[in-house]
């Protein structure tokens, strides 16, 4: 466990040494940048639609029988913000992009291409891991602001037609604008932004140790997954203590 943490934060560092040479990579950083949009804006837009749906289905109805329907819009923006459009993208970008940038390095690995590449004196760092870094710590943050606008109308569509709940359009947009400012929305773009790369540096590194053919390709993705999963939930525990703190 610790000589893994210990080549995780190697090879963040040799990455982070590696963001001079972005302008050179920019074809590459865009090809990512694009092909993880396609995979996930869809799926995004759905889980945040009936994120914000479902927080609206449980709490407008019991905000009305209590006669606080003025923050249903309030709770739903900051939910949004601060914790479910950060975890809920994380979670699905380790899915759909965490997952496959395993697969594709750990498949080089397995069968000598990246071998190759540093026979030709090109660094796999740069080459391989850094694109792909960038463009995630891209990516995340931008899918987490559409999920935030997403969520917010699906609480919106479902609290105005949900006969049990009496709140209007005009009660829910004034209590989202009056509840959520720009900070809630900064905090949520900053932790994603971390999320983004601890996703990143623990799926290419992972991809990078594979070992055993196929089978090891398998094992590394699981694996790749299971810990990214565990990261997210860590950071976004200390990186809410952290902003709670100041």
């Amino acid at each position: 466990m610790f000589q893994n943490l210990g080549e995780i934060l190697i090879l963040l560092l040799k990455t982070l040494a590696e963001l001079k040479n972005a302008p050179k990579q920019a074809r590459k950083i865009l090809d990512h940048l694009f092909e993880m949009g396609n995979a996930s804006l869809m799926m995004a837009g759905l889980l945040s639609f009936f994120i914000g749906g479902i927080l609206a289905l449980q709490m407008a109805p019991q905000m009305t029988a209590r006669g606080i329907t003025g923050v249903v819009g309030e709770v739903i923006g900051l939910a949004m913000c601060k914790e479910l459009a950060p975890v809920m993208m994380s979670v699905l970008i380790i899915g759909r992009i965490g997952s496959a940038m395993t697969a594709e390095i750990g498949s080089m690995k397995v069968y000598h291409e990246i071998d190759a590449l540093q026979t030709m004196n090109i660094s796999p760092v740069s080459y391989l891991v850094m694109p792909r870094i960038v463009a995630i710590c891209i990516a995340l943050p931008m899918l987490v602001l559409f999920s935030m606008l997403v969520g917010w109308m699906g609480g919106l569509a479902v609290s105005v037609f949900n006969q049990s709940a009496a709140v209007t359009v005009e009660g829910y947009l004034a209590s989202l604008k009056s509840g959520v400012d720009s900070k809630e929305i900064f905090e949520g773009l900053f932790k994603s932004v971390v999320f983004a790369l601890s996703i990143g540096i623990i799926a290419c590194h992972q991809g990078l140790i594979t070992r055993g053919g196929p089978r090891g390709i398998g094992r590394s993705v699981t694996k790749s997954v299971v810990n990214s999963i565990a990261a997210v939930l860590l950071l976004d525990y200390v990186l809410t203590r952290l902003i709670l703190f100041f």
